[in-house]
């Protein structure tokens, strides 16, 4: 079972990568063009999925600040 924990994906991390983005918009781009694209073509396919790659980081940045503030009911004491 250690083993299967050591493995684990922290997919937020990946999901917000820009290495990972960048990497995804230069192959689809690369193939676009390899299968008769233009480069201007490829280059908005690949202006399309940075601009996504925003929206995605913005969206797990703003889920993880707002589950880091939480608001806990004050305690009561006796």
């Amino acid at each position: 079972m250690k083993g299967a924990m050591a493995m684990a994906i922290d997919w937020k991390r990946k999901l917000t990568s820009r290495k990972l983005w960048v990497a995804i918009a230069g192959f689809v781009s690369g193939i676009m063009i390899f299968r008769g694209a233009s480069e201007s073509e490829a280059a908005q396919v690949a202006a399309l999925i940075m601009s996504g790659a925003s929206v995605v980081g913005y969206v797990i940045g703003e889920g993880l600040a707002d589950s880091n503030s939480v608001v806990l009911p004050p305690s009561i004491e006796e």
